[in-house]
């Protein structure tokens, strides 16, 4: 192993050395995760760039999609079904405010369930750990994120929507979104390596959920019909403590919080991501045989 003469002794060896110790891939695995960082924007770029290739519009169905899904909640919840948001909010913010969060959570869900089973190729060559590819799905999703947050300020503009100090707290619930999408995308990525039937479950999943959160309506609305028992049993869905912090943080007080729903939803979200990296983690040596 040659040492280039232009290049300190102690540098070309933290460069080049390669060190082979039972046991150290596991050892090290989550340090392995911050070194193995450029690989994960690597994939995240890579998989933006795939996404919107060879399409006609581009970036701009990111765009459309949310927006008519948008008009059509608005049309059925308020229109036809009568329903109202809470306080002075109009109805379209408060269906908009639900939809972020929810699409995040839906396009992920469905990237990382696929994830890698698409990057066979990669994980059958080299080693890194398997964990930056179900994230990089994530992070792709995310970036459909942004780009439909753009609606929302438009949205926001037009019906001259003032958001109050609550805005400040937006990223603490982007950042509980993402962990409520990477903890059953990592449980459902492993399980679609050994039981490919998942890719057929998942999109029942996300229309199922589409109407079982509280995407169209206030979640309110639940607590007031049926009951605070109810409602407890009903925030067992995690996305319902996402959906009602997003509308808190960009409706303020126009969207309250029931505080016992709300963390309920959080001790799912962290239940699910604990038991979605134990489950990978205890699977991903298997990967390379299965895929």
């Amino acid at each position: 192993m040659s040492i280039q003469p232009d290049m300190p002794p102690a540098e070309a060896g933290a460069e080049f050395d390669l060190i082979l110790e039972a046991g150290r891939a596991e050892k090290n695995y989550w340090h392995d995760l911050w070194r193995y960082r450029e690989l994960f924007i690597i994939l995240a770029l890579r998989d933006i760039s795939v996404r919107y290739k060879q399409t006609v519009i581009g970036i701009a169905w990111a765009l459309i999609q949310p927006f008519l899904t948008m008009v059509i909640m608005t049309i059925i919840f308020n229109k036809v079904a009568g329903l109202h948001s809470v306080g002075s909010a109009p109805y379209a913010i408060m269906v908009f405010a639900a939809m972020l969060p929810w699409m995040f959570f839906s396009s992920a869900l469905s990237s990382t369930s696929q994830s890698m089973v698409g990057n066979a190729n990669l994980i059958s060559k080299v080693y890194f750990p398997r964990l930056i590819i179900p994230a990089s799905a994530v992070v792709t999703s995310f970036a459909d994120f942004l780009i439909s947050f753009l609606i929302l300020i438009g949205l926001m503009i037009w019906y001259q929507v003032v958001p109050s100090w609550h805005i400040l707290t937006l990223p603490l619930f982007i950042g509980i979104a993402f962990l409520a999408a990477l903890g059953p995308g990592l449980l459902i990525t492993a399980l679609n390596v050994k039981y490919r039937d998942f890719r057929y479950i998942i999109p029942f999943i996300i229309q199922f959920g589409t109407y079982a959160s509280p995407v169209g309506f206030s979640s309110s609305v639940i607590r007031e019909k049926f009951g605070e028992k109810i409602f407890i049993l009903y925030s067992l869905n995690p996305m319902v403590g996402v959906i009602d912090g997003f509308r808190w943080a960009i409706l303020g007080d126009n969207s309250p919080i029931y505080l016992p729903g709300f963390v309920l939803s959080l001790v799912i979200v962290g239940l699910f991501l604990v038991i979605g990296i134990s489950y990978f983690r205890k699977t991903e040596k298997s990967f390379v045989d299965i895929i």
